[in-house]
């Protein structure tokens, strides 16, 4: 079981309003007044009042302060939080004192956890537009991967904090992937974060982590959560709507379908786009099925379009589903016209050959390219742990190793890859229940029959005559959309978490 830190803490009373401020850490300069929401600094044995902190997003999270748990052998404590906006949305850090009176930090990763220490850069460190998003480059020795440059700025803060960014104040956070290896000769998934609010930069290493590993206790209970607040009426249609997800930034209304915007809270104006052209997903939004031994519930779904840029004209649809766990946080199912698949994002970065990246290898897996597409979100229902919008336009590729599947989903200041592996349709259908739909669900997977069935001279007549007459009615007319169906023979293995937040602080 965790225990307090060891080290001897330190208590004043708030310039603001006389009540007490703890600071457990000797390495914590700033708080936050629990009472006032005065922002204070420690000069010596007294504390300066520096003006007043936003009032926090209550984002529902299961985690609070002075949850306590124990990571690699070493007891922690949650003594503070950072909530920070940048063009997608918002996410949170939580500050944790180790033991030994040292700083880290549990943050938000595509909708999981990283759990981070400081880390010291061997060398100074260049401006933030000297990391190209997509460039490989070295940090301390070991080759990364640039996969975020974003402006962001702090929103809130609350409880005992290392150091504190100006309020309101834009600044760059560039985030790096490790495709080092460690001692086995595997991809580490080491994600390093570069914090330019802070001069010198506060540089950042993580890896990915379950809360139930941490073994955390004096988490928020269901019971503690106050709804309050979270349900809104539809600024389109009026219709009453609750928020169901701690972690959501964006969402559709039952009623007529608008997304919503809701990554700064829902108490002022919410901003929202009008969907027409509803698509029905053949797993219901709210369904909770079993997947290789995780239970996980449908929160989200999107429709996507690809396009080939060799052949503006050749389109193809596919879906993802978005689900949820609340131990293990959001991952991927994914229906294309190839089959499903179940992927989530990756921690750290692959390696690709230099050679036009014709392949990549992850975790000693070497994957070869399948394919290169534009990809378009034409679609979207439920909710979202980043801001989905219509019309989000990214560049992927897809590369492939058997039934494994390793995705690439890049944007102007952000770069995501994700890993998983093609699923039996079967297994889909009994997850979720759905053995009324089991012929709808299948997909590739169901195969034609046996290669060693003898076709008799008659038959290959008969179907060279069948498949004829069909492309000749397929080059008059045709009632497949790819905007609302899966209807193209070639499809995208999935883009495996559409645009999604990345980052050990996003």
């Amino acid at each position: 079981m965790a225990t307090e830190p060891s080290q001897r803490s330190y208590r004043a009373p708030c310039p603001g309003c006389g009540a007490p401020v703890d600071f457990k850490s000797a390495q914590s300069t700033h708080a936050v007044c629990g009472f006032c929401q005065s922002t204070v600094v420690r000069d010596g044995e007294t504390l300066k009042r520096l003006g007043k902190m936003a009032e926090l997003f209550d984002d529902h999270s299961p985690l609070q302060l002075q949850a306590s748990g124990v990571w690699k052998q070493k007891a922690f404590t949650l003594v503070g939080r950072l909530q920070y906006k940048y063009g997608e949305g918002t996410w949170t850090e939580w500050h944790a004192v180790l033991a030994d009176g040292s700083s880290a930090y549990l943050s938000e990763d595509n909708g999981a956890y990283v759990f981070s220490t400081p880390l010291e850069s061997q060398r100074d460190l260049p401006a933030p537009d000297h990391f190209r998003v997509g460039a490989t480059t070295a940090f301390n020795g070991k080759p990364c991967s640039v996969t975020s440059n974003q402006q962001v700025m702090l929103i809130s803060a609350q409880g005992e904090l290392p150091y504190l960014p100006e309020l309101g104040r834009s600044f760059a956070m560039v985030e790096l992937r490790s495709q080092g290896t460690g001692a086995i000769g595997r991809a580490d998934g080491e994600v390093l974060s570069i914090d330019y609010g802070a001069q010198p930069p506060n540089v950042s290493s993580g890896t990915s982590v379950l809360l139930d590993d941490l073994k955390l206790t004096g988490l928020r209970s269901e019971s503690a959560k106050e709804e309050k607040g979270r349900q809104f009426a539809c600024p389109n249609c009026g219709a009453s709507l609750t928020v169901q997800l701690a972690t959501s930034q964006s969402m559709t209304c039952s009623s007529c379908t608008s997304i919503i915007d809701v990554s700064q809270g829902i108490g002022g104006e919410l901003k929202h786009a009008i969907q027409d052209e509803p698509v029905q997903p053949l797993i219901p939004l709210g369904s909770t099925g079993q997947l290789q031994g995780v239970q996980w519930q449908v929160v989200g779904f999107q429709h996507r379009m690809g396009t080939d840029p060799s052949d503006p004209d050749e389109h193809f649809g596919w879906e993802e589903y978005l689900l949820y766990n609340a131990k293990r946080g959001f991952t991927f199912l994914v229906d294309s016209t190839e089959g499903w698949s179940l992927v989530q994002p990756t921690t750290g970065a692959p390696s690709m050959t230099s050679s036009g990246a014709q392949s990549a290898t992850y975790l000693g897996t070497k994957y070869q390219l399948k394919e290169s597409y534009s990809a378009e979100t034409t679609y979207v229902a439920g909710e979202f742990y980043w801001q989905v919008s219509r019309g989000q336009k990214t560049s992927n590729r897809d590369f492939v190793s058997g039934k494994g599947i390793l995705s690439l989903e890049q944007t102007a200041n952000e770069l995501t890859w994700s890993v998983g592996s093609k699923i039996d349709s079967d297994l889909v259908a009994k997850a979720f229940k759905l053995d009324a739909k089991k012929d709808l669900l299948k997909r590739s997977d169901a195969g034609p029959g046996s290669a060693s069935q003898k076709v008799g001279c008659g038959t290959i007549i008969l179907l060279f005559f069948v498949i004829l007459v069909f492309l000749l009615l397929m080059s008059k007319c045709s009632s497949c959309d790819p905007n609302v169906e899966n209807c193209s023979s070639r499809s995208s293995g999935g883009s495996y978490g559409g645009f999604s937040s990345g980052g050990g602080h996003k």
